[in-house]
């Protein structure tokens, strides 16, 4: 029951967005885009000293969602003369990290969509990509156990080129680490963690100056160091910091389900995204490059505990298991003797159902370390407060089951970009809730809406249970034959803005 009540205060706040409106800096003279690096206060401004790390943006969170933030801001022409802190103790960040071509695929990767390639391409960080591994693929066959439906999405069905491609994360963040040292940003990299925050209090902000330290965020670090922003961007993950600081509750769940990722070797390269629900959750073959798949396996914690020290020939047969005709039969595209759909839908077959139903390849090696993660279903109540906003995993954790959760972080990273712009065009204050609140509108919304598909798929294919089969087996071969409804499903998880059914 607390579920049900929690699922619908999720849901509610949809409908609960007030359009923000914008609000204009009274100090016309402070302009963001002079405001120099590391800048000097005059000594009567009130607790103001020389030499203080003052910066536009301090992005605590250096990882692929906040430096995908820092690009897009040196991309913009209204951003790039911001000066940024980039807060995070990862080696990396300061130290280019090396990726070795003949190394086997890294477990950790992301399923990026086309709108978060269009994303890259346009800071300047895909190219990068490219110089390293990486699997494009404009195919993906879905299924369940039962055997008694599929589908088979083509990029050709909605007229795109892709449906995807699979990176490995480090290669993601290196991209984006190589794209930022091209451009010419002003730009600090603190190697700490953030320890505490002060954010201005009412009377600072009526009484203080815009060039008052009193008015702006005060971030202590774990070095010692103080660190002053207009605005504080939170990415830094599902345990974040920055919102606790801040003050900002959240709403969500664990599921009673953890995920098994490791990289596994094919006879031939696998150019095809799959993914099968089992009992106990969604097993998902990725393509990688090569002859390597990547594998996300949901499955009980105890299992997931089992399958990470299972010996590597039990290991395979398991997988391959599960991939094939393990807990039921394969689907068929006749059932009882008679169509699965009835004749007079066939007009709207498209072409991916004349493929058929494939088999997946099979795992013949495992190539690197298994790792298991428990999962969970996060929501931040709001993404912004006074001069601090919430991006990515500190905003929103999903299940992994559509490779969902980053695609929404780089969404995430796109609309702020977009609202900081607009701030620094009008010589807006980029900390003040009035013009943050644009963001977290338009953000808020379409987060909501993936999550809420993405936990009733979780909990759709938690139960077995005939007749709940049967409607599933039903769903699963509407969407493969009505040609308007898969185009939406696929214009959907490519990252377009339209929802299933709704455009």
């Amino acid at each position: 029951m607390s579920r049900l009540i929690t699922t619908k205060r999720l849901a509610s706040n949809i409908f609960t967005f007030k359009q923000a409106s914008r609000t204009f800096c009274n100090d016309a003279s402070t302009k963001l885009n002079n405001v120099p690096f590391e800048t000097q206060f005059n000594k009567e401004d009130e607790g103001v000293t020389n030499d203080v790390p003052q910066h536009d943006i301090a992005i605590v969170g250096g990882g692929m969602v906040g430096m995908a933030l820092a690009c897009s801001l040196a991309s913009m022409p209204l951003t790039k003369h911001l000066s940024i802190a980039i807060i995070d103790s990862n080696p990396a960040l300061t130290n280019m990290p090396s990726i070795k071509k003949d190394d086997p695929p890294d477990p950790r990767v992301s399923t990026v969509t086309p709108a978060t390639i269009s994303l890259f391409k346009g800071i300047g960080a895909w190219e990068f990509v490219e110089q390293h591994r990486h699997a494009y693929f404009d195919k993906m066959q879905v299924w369940d156990y039962t055997g008694f439906g599929f589908t088979r999405y083509n990029a050709r069905d909605a007229d795109k080129d892709v449906l995807g491609c699979v990176v490995e994360n480090k290669v993601l963040h290196k991209s984006l680490l190589s794209c930022l040292q091209k451009k010419d940003l002003k730009k600090t990299i603190y190697p700490a963690r953030l320890s505490s925050m002060s954010l201005p209090t009412r009377s600072s902000v009526s009484n203080g100056s815009s060039k008052s330290l009193g008015n702006l965020a005060k971030l202590e670090l774990t070095d010692g160091t103080n660190v002053y922003a207009k605005l504080v961007v939170g990415s830094d993950g599902n345990k974040s910091r920055v919102r606790e600081l801040s003050g900002i509750k959240t709403t969500g769940w664990n599921y009673s389900q953890s995920a098994v990722i490791c990289t596994v070797e094919h006879p031939s390269e696998n150019s095809t995204a799959w993914q099968r629900f089992l009992p106990a959750g969604p097993i998902a073959l990725l393509p990688i490059g090569n002859n390597f798949s990547n594998i996300v396996w949901t499955m009980s914690p105890k299992d997931a505990s089992n399958h990470k020290i299972m010996n590597q020939h039990d290991f395979i047969k398991a997988v391959n298991h599960a991939l094939d005709s393990g807990h039921g039969p394969r689907p068929e595209s006749r059932i009882l003797g008679g169509d699965v759909i009835p004749s007079f839908f066939k007009p709207n077959v498209t072409s991916a159902v004349n493929e058929g139903f494939e088999i997946p390849p099979k795992v013949v090696k495992v190539v690197s370390e298994r790792m298991a993660f428990p999962l969970s279903l996060m929501h931040a109540n709001d993404y912004v407060a006074k001069r601090v906003v919430l991006i990515g995993d500190a905003a929103h954790t999903v299940h992994p089951l559509a490779g969902q959760g980053v695609n929404m972080g780089y969404a995430d990273v796109a609309a702020l970009s977009n609202v900081i712009g607009d701030g620094v065009a009008v010589g807006s204050d980029i900390g003040e809730v009035t013009l943050l609140k644009k963001y977290e509108t338009e953000r808020k919304t379409a987060n909501i809406a993936m999550m809420a598909v993405l936990d009733g798929f979780q909990k759709a294919y938690s139960v077995d249970f005939g007749p709940l089969n049967i409607l599933r087996a039903a769903a699963f071969n509407g969407a493969n034959v009505f040609a308007p409804l898969k185009r939406n499903i696929i214009s959907y998880a490519s990252g377009e803005r339209s929802l299933p059914f709704l455009s």
